[in-house]
């Protein structure tokens, strides 16, 4: 009782000073290179505590450089201060033992279990994160760019009902590029997790770090009439028009909408179709369909507020029905009833696009607000980062303007 703990005194300054000093012994001066830089916790320490040259007379332990840990990661050694944290995430957290230490002393070394249990690994790209040094290595990521450059955007990720918060990362205003690679200012850099206890802690699965190649594939920029490029007003405008001249029109509506698309479809249109709600994404062949850690069998971001919308009945079209609205991907066309007129939006390139009656570009994630509702029932947001194409509508703009008269654009 009444005891004081000194915990930034002279005394403790000095030690943690030393403390440095060992840790640097033998650490590569690589910030120049080092995707670490900038967010490197040695660099904050050393500034803060430290700032000198090392004491040390020796040459520096050399080490492993670039060494594979898997088709994702890559070690380099020599930046390695053995702390465990990658070893203690796979035996603690993702449980997969895939990390150890062989040797002991200078020789010591994190290497992968020789059963490819790393590899296979659904959330090894954590211990990126963790390492508190530029030694674990993002291929994905690595050399692509410096962190000062770009500027963190909080998501959510769509990969699966869990809807774990994250940070899109992509480059600054006053950072962007000109001439050497323009692509690169409306590009994902990275995705890493956004702590949140209620969803996924400070964790997220290695899908969630390759949105990229989810929201940047090809995509839909252009308004069709049965193939035939339109302005995106006069494609609404058909949309409309056939919708008024319905008289059993069904409407499948997307698990990935947001809750504002969902509810801007129900105020709108909700009542003049039978509607269901789709599965836009499955599992894809060798990904990991649920565990007991993060991952959700559902691939969809947003399948429990649309069925507290719109029912969870089995899609099924009623004997005359002349009218599908289908909202989203995942839907086999064979499937339509013969004879229906289609109305489709889509975000991205497909074959189906030109077979609709009315085909109408909308935006995807990275290009609006909006809020997901997770299977838990716990609420979302994202932000957007890019701006879509003059060509490329709003969901929810498209389902408020077929609720009243469209003028002809």
């Amino acid at each position: 009782e009444g005891m004081r703990v000194l915990t930034d005194s002279e005394g403790v300054r000095a030690q943690r000073k030393q403390t440095l000093q060992f840790i640097l012994l033998n650490h590569p001066v690589d910030c120049g290179i080092c995707d670490k830089a900038g967010e490197c916790m040695l660099q904050d320490h050393h500034y803060a505590y430290n700032g000198e040259p090392s004491v040390s007379t020796v040459p520096k332990v050399r080490a492993t450089k670039y060494h594979p840990l898997s088709e994702r990661i890559v070690l380099d050694n020599e930046r390695c201060i053995v702390c465990s944290r990658c070893v203690r995430f796979t035996r603690e957290v993702s449980k997969s033992h895939g990390l150890a230490i062989q040797h002991r002393g200078d020789h010591s070394l994190v290497r992968a279990a020789e059963d490819g249990a790393f590899e296979a690994d659904p959330y090894s790209d954590n211990v990126v994160d963790i390492c508190p040094v530029g030694a674990l290595l993002s291929r994905s990521f690595l050399h692509k760019a410096r962190v000062w450059y770009l500027q963190a955007t909080p998501s959510v990720c769509p990969g699966c009902a869990r809807g774990c918060t994250v940070n899109l990362w992509h480059r600054k205003r006053d950072w962007q590029l000109n001439r050497l690679d323009p692509g690169q200012n409306t590009e994902i850099a990275r995705v890493t997790p956004l702590a949140n206890p209620a969803v996924n802690g400070p964790w997220i699965c290695n899908k969630g770090r390759d949105l990229a190649a989810i929201f940047e594939r090809p995509r839909a920029e252009q308004a069709l009439l049965k193939g035939r490029p339109v302005a995106i007003g006069e494609a609404v405008a058909a949309a409309r028009r056939l919708i008024d001249d319905a008289g059993k029109p069904v409407a499948l509506v997307s698990s990935w909408g947001s809750n504002e698309e969902l509810a801007a479809f129900k105020a709108a249109a909700g009542g003049r179709f039978t509607c269901f709600v789709k599965t836009d994404h499955r599992p894809a062949p060798g990904e990991v369909v649920q565990d007991d850690i993060l991952i959700r069998a559902d691939k969809n971001p947003n399948t429990a507020a649309a069925r507290r919308l719109f029912g969870d009945a089995p899609i099924a079209f009623p004997d005359g029905t002349d009218l599908v609205l289908v909202w989203g991907e995942g839907f086999d066309f064979a499937q339509l009833p013969r004879g229906a007129r289609v109305i489709y939006l889509n975000a991205y390139l497909a074959p189906e696009n030109g077979h609709a009656d009315v085909f109408v570009p909308i935006s995807i994630q990275t290009e609006r607000a909006g809020h997901y509702t997770n299977f838990e029932g716990h609420t979302g947001s994202f932000e957007r980062l890019f701006a879509p194409k003059p060509t490329v509508a709003h969901a929810e703009d498209v389902f408020a303007r077929l609720a009243t008269t469209v003028e002809v654009a």
